[in-house]
C-alpha cells in the first residue's frame, strides 16, 4: 500500500513538473502599444527605479514593455541597479553580499537578475522584459557579463519574456547574437547608421531623441530594412508625439501614462499615418524641397513687402520663424504697366514700409483631404494679421473664390483673444458677408504654443484649436459653388501687417519686429 502511494505521488511531481515546464515556456503576446517603461513603472507611485515593484507596476499598466539595467558583481551575481556604484561600493568591485545590506527605498532588497526575472514572467502575459547590460570597465568581461545573461535566460526558460537587450556596448550585442540567433537586439549609442547596424546583425535601434530628430533620414532607412525604432528617454508631451506620429515601435519613457494619454489623442489613433511634415530640426532658411516664396505686394490691400529675406524667415533652435520688420524696400513693381484691375494699386506704391515672409507649398506638395495641423506662438500688436491656411492647385483656371480657400488659423492684432476658422467659396465669401467662419477664444496666443488644425473629408472640414472643433462645414452636396474641396490643396503660412482686416484699426509701429514662431507643421491622411 505504502508503495503504491509513494508510486502515485511521484506520478504527480512529474506531472506538476512538466506541466510547470509547459507554463514557462509559454510565449506571452506583448501588448499593442509602443510604451516602454523606463526603469519600470516608477515615478507615479513614486517607487524605486529598476525595482521589482516598478517593474510589477509596468505589469499593471499594460507597457509593452519595462526596461531595466544589468551589472555584474565581483563575485559574478548578475543584479539589476544603473549606476556603476551602489550607496558607495563599486559595484565590480564589490561582493553581492556586501552590496545587499542596503535596501531599496521601498524596503526591497538589492534585485539579483534571477530574482528580476522570476517576477516579471509571474502571473504577466503581455509586458516584455527589455534588458539593458551595461559595459563594464574590466577588460574582457563584457562577453563574460553576456553569457552569463543570455545562460540564465535560458535556464530560466524566459526567452519569451525578453522583448530585446539593448546596450551601448556594441561588442555586447554582437556577442548576444552569436549566443542566440532569434535574440531581438537594440543599440543605444546613436553613433550608427541603420545601414551599418543591418550589416551586424543588429535589430534595431534606441536612440536618444534629439539624435534622431538631427538624423530623420535614419527613420525611413530603418523601417525600409526592417528594423525596429525605439528612442529614449521620451517624456516631453512634444517628443512622445513627435515618436508616435512618426510611427516608432517603442517609446521608452519616465512617464508611461503621458503616452498612453498621448495615444489616445495621437492623429494616429483614429487611423490616420503622417504623409507630409516639417519639423524644423535644422538651421538657416526653409527647407527649399517643402517651402517656396510669394514676393511682393500680394492681396488685401496689405502693406508688407514679401521678401525670401533670412531676416523675414529662417529656422532656428528648431523653430521656423516668420519676422515682419517695419523696414523701407523699393517696389519692383512700381508703375508696372501689366499690372491691372483690382490689383492695380501694386504698382502705384513706390516703397513698401515693411517686410515680411509668405511661405507656401504649391508646386511642390498639395493634399486631397487629411488632417493638416501646425503647433505656433503668434505675433502680437495692433496691426499684425498672421494666417495658415490652403488653396487649390486649380485657381489659376478657376480662379478665387470659385476655386476655394480654407483658412486653418487666423488671428488679427486688435482682437489678440481670439482665432478664426473659415471657409471661402463662390456661394460663401467674404465679399458677399456670406462666408462660413466661427471664432473660438484663445489663451496667451503670443506667450504659448498652441496647435491649429482642420480635418477634411469628403463630407466635412472640421476647424480644431488644441483638440477642441470649433467650426463644423458639411458638403451640402450641391455644387461645386458650395463645395470645391474636392481637390487637391496647397499650404500657405505668412505673416501679415495691416491690410483690409489686419490694419482696420491702424498698425502699431512701437511694436516691431513681430515673429510667428512655428515648431511643426504636419499633414496626415486616413491609411486607406
Amino acid at each position: 500500500m505504502l508503495k503504491l502511494i509513494s508510486k502515485i505521488f511521484s506520478i504527480l511531481l512529474i506531472v506538476c513538473f512538466y506541466s510547470c515546464d509547459e507554463n514557462s515556456n509559454t510565449k506571452i503576446n506583448f501588448a499593442k502599444n509602443p510604451v516602454i517603461a523606463h526603469r519600470g513603472a516608477w515615478k507615479s507611485q513614486n517607487l524605486p527605479k529598476n525595482s521589482i515593484a516598478s517593474l510589477k507596476q509596468a505589469i499593471a499598466l499594460g507597457c509593452t514593455g519595462s526596461e531595466f539595467d544589468v551589472r555584474m558583481t565581483a563575485d559574478n551575481v548578475l543584479i539589476v541597479a544603473h549606476d556603476a556604484e551602489y550607496h558607495g561600493l563599486e559595484v565590480e568591485k564589490s561582493t553581492y553580499a556586501e552590496l545587499s545590506k542596503f535596501k531599496l527605498s521601498n524596503g526591497e532588497i538589492l534585485p539579483t537578475l534571477k530574482a528580476y526575472i522570476l517576477a516579471g514572467i509571474t502571473n504577466n502575459d503581455s509586458t516584455g522584459l527589455v534588458c539593458e547590460i551595461k559595459p563594464s570597465k574590466i577588460k574582457g568581461r563584457n562577453a563574460d557579463i553576456a553569457e552569463n545573461v543570455v545562460s540564465l535566460v535560458k535556464e530560466l526558460k524566459a526567452d519569451p519574456y525578453i522583448l530585446t537587450y539593448i546596450s551601448f556596448s556594441y561588442d555586447t550585442l554582437k556577442k548576444i547574437k552569436t549566443l542566440d540567433a532569434q535574440a531581438k537586439t537594440q543599440y543605444l549609442d546613436g553613433s550608427k547608421a541603420p545601414e551599418t547596424l543591418s550589416l551586424d546583425g543588429i535589430s534595431g535601434l534606441d536612440y536618444l531623441v534629439y539624435k534622431l530628430k538631427k538624423h530623420p533620414e535614419w527613420i525611413s532607412s530603418a523601417k525600409k530594412m526592417g528594423l525596429t525604432l525605439n528612442a529614449w528617454t521620451a517624456n516631453k508631451a512634444e517628443n512622445i508625439e513627435w515618436l508616435l506620429v512618426n510611427n516608432f515601435d517603442y517609446i521608452t519613457t519616465d512617464e508611461p501614462e503621458l503616452v498612453f494619454k498621448s495615444i489616445d489623442k495621437s492623429p494616429i489613433n483614429k487611423g490616420y499615418q503622417l504623409v507630409w511634415s516639417d519639423e524644423f530640426n535644422y538651421e538657416g532658411k526653409p527647407d527649399s524641397a517643402k517651402w517656396t516664396y510669394d514676393y511682393g505686394f500680394k492681396a488685401n490691400n496689405e502693406k508688407q513687402y514679401f521678401t525670401d529675406s533670412l531676416k523675414n524667415a529662417r529656422v532656428e533652435n528648431g523653430y521656423l520663424i516668420i519676422e515682419a520688420h517695419k523696414e523701407k524696400v523699393a517696389n519692383k513693381d512700381f508703375k508696372n504697366p501689366e499690372i491691372k484691375g483690382w490689383q492695380k494699386y501694386k504698382s502705384e506704391i513706390d516703397s513698401a514700409q515693411y517686410t515680411s515672409v509668405r511661405l507656401k507649398t504649391e508646386g511642390l506638395a498639395a493634399w486631397e483631404y487629411g488632417r493638416i495641423e501646425a503647433r505656433a506662438k503668434l505675433p502680437k500688436g495692433r496691426g499684425m494679421w498672421p494666417a495658415i491656411w490652403m488653396l487649390s492647385e486649380k485657381r489659376e483656371g478657376i480662379d478665387w473664390p470659385e476655386s476655394g480657400e480654407i483658412d486653418i488659423m487666423e488671428h488679427v492684432g486688435y482682437d489678440n483673444d481670439t482665432i478664426h476658422g473659415t471657409i471661402h467659396t463662390k456661394a460663401y465669401n467674404h465679399t458677399k458677408g456670406t462666408q462660413k467662419g466661427k471664432t473660438i477664444f484663445i489663451d496667451k496666443p503670443n506667450d504659448t504654443f498652441h496647435m491649429f488644425a482642420v480635418e477634411w473629408t469628403p463630407e466635412k472640414i472640421d476647424f480644431i484649436l488644441d483638440g477642441v472643433v470649433y467650426n463644423h462645414i458639411e458638403n451640402e452636396h450641391k455644387t461645386t459653388a458650395e463645395w470645391p474641396f474636392d481637390n487637391q490643396f496647397y499650404l500657405i503660412m505668412n505673416v501679415s501687417v495691416g491690410g483690409m482686416w489686419g490694419g482696420r484699426q491702424g498698425i502699431d509701429d512701437s511694436i516691431f519686429p513681430q515673429k510667428m514662431v512655428v515648431d511643426y507643421v504636419r499633414v496626415f491622411q486616413q491609411k486607406n
